[in-house]
């Protein structure tokens, strides 16, 4: 089936005043719909580039276009189709409870107070984390945290979630409890996209596998190829190793 190109990015670089290329000519497409893993080791690259094509960042050189703008003329349409799950998803946190919480998205979009409500329960329900609704935000574990932090994404109407070292510091419920959200956003359509280094996780999820190595895109396919390629420099370990196949990567 044709899927609509979600991001194009042209030959983007990023150069840092102190010298370091963080990304270097980096040519991808990223469809709708999909799951895509983008791994690497720490300091690849990844999260440099999901923080260019959300606008978070600006790149040295190249061009990203979202849904076919160019991404300086899509930023509207970008804030409410895609939201970001920080790695650090304490940062995110800024209601006391967890409703309100997940309202402030739909709050700043100026949507009708029972329009907000809807949204909000319907998006607590989707997170995992109905009967918390007054639960003090700050009070939540790890992977509850990460669960917030898509709820106000799905409150706000958003389709597509970015998220950036989705297991960092969590045991292994927090893993389950955010592998549990990954698997209902699937099912549900919506596009996600995870950086992680730890393929064993969640790769049984993916549609789709890149490997960044040095700021560069070294390899790029369903994930089972891209696993036959890799090689000991991408500083990415083949989960296959100690799973028998993709499928049975996953903790849940």
């Amino acid at each position: 089936m044709d899927r609509n190109p979600l991001f194009s990015i042209r030959r983007i670089s990023k150069i840092f005043p102190s010298g370091h290329a963080a990304l270097s000519g980096v040519d991808m497409e990223i469809e709708a719909g999909l799951c895509l893993v983008i791994a690497g080791a720490n300091g690849s690259g990844k999260t440099v580039l999901m923080k260019i094509i959300t606008g978070l960042a600006d790149a040295s050189s190249g061009e990203v276009f979202f849904e076919g703008v160019p991404l300086d003329r899509a930023v509207k349409s970008l804030r409410q189709s895609v939201g970001l799950v920080f790695q650090d998803a304490d940062t995110q946190i800024i209601g006391e409870t967890v409703a309100e919480d997940t309202a402030l998205g739909p709050k700043n979009l100026k949507l009708p107070k029972n329009t907000v409500d809807e949204r909000v329960s319907g998006a607590i329900k989707a997170a995992g984390l109905e009967g918390k609704a007054d639960f003090p935000a700050r009070s939540l574990s790890g992977g509850e945290k990460r669960r917030l932090a898509v709820a106000g994404i799905l409150a706000m109407g958003c389709q597509t979630i970015i998220m950036d070292e989705p297991f960092a510091n969590l045991d292994w419920p927090g893993v389950r409890s955010v592998l549990q959200i990954v698997a209902e956003l699937k099912r549900d359509g919506k596009t996600v996209i995870i950086l992680t280094h730890e393929l064993e996780k969640t790769l049984a999820f993916a549609d789709r596998l890149v490997i960044i190595c040095g700021g560069r895109v070294v390899r790029d396919g369903e994930p089972e190829a891209v696993l036959d390629g890799l090689k000991p420099e991408y500083g990415v370990r083949d989960p296959r190793c100690v799973y028998r196949t993709v499928k049975d990567c996953s903790w849940l």
